[in-house]
């Protein structure tokens, strides 16, 4: 599984396509489905996306819950009956559907926001003022992050 990284701004035409960042679209075409899954976020009006393979890694971690307990029914509803996957088309566009366009404010552009093994669709402005307060609570908070050993 590559890392999605750095943050890219593409445009959206009429009909909600947008184009997958190249470097990402590469990584992502070899997992047995050429494209992207996303869903709305349930923290923020964005989407968060994924490939298929981190979604099954997901899938296997729900099914180590208790079957029908309300964490593994609540996980299950907020990301699988949400998901959408979203093939590519021969030049690397996926197509949006209205109601994550809506819930992620997209219209015109749609900034590609890398956090690792996933990452998020934004509206360019709302992106920028989520970046404005999470760079405020850190340089406040000043946290760290334990590589482990030999790291």
């Amino acid at each position: 599984m590559s890392l999605f990284v750095s943050t890219i701004i593409n445009k959206i035409d009429r009909k909600g396509r947008v184009s997958v960042p190249a470097l990402w679209r590469s990584s992502l075409t070899g997992q047995g489905f050429a494209g992207v899954v996303c869903y709305p976020s349930f923290t923020t009006s964005c989407l968060d996306g994924m490939g298929m393979d981190r979604l099954e890694k997901i899938a296997s971690s729900l099914d180590r819950l208790d079957i029908f307990s309300p964490e593994q029914d609540e996980m299950a509803q907020l990301v699988f009956a949400s998901a959408r996957q979203l093939a590519f088309d021969t030049e690397g566009r996926i197509m949006v559907p209205e109601d994550l366009l809506e819930h992620a404010g997209l219209s015109t552009e749609a900034a590609f926001v890398g956090r690792g093994r996933t990452f998020q669709i934004w509206e360019p402005s709302a992106l920028k003022k989520a970046e404005a307060e999470i760079r405020r609570r850190a340089a406040e908070r000043r946290p760290s992050l334990h590589l482990g050993s030999g790291d």
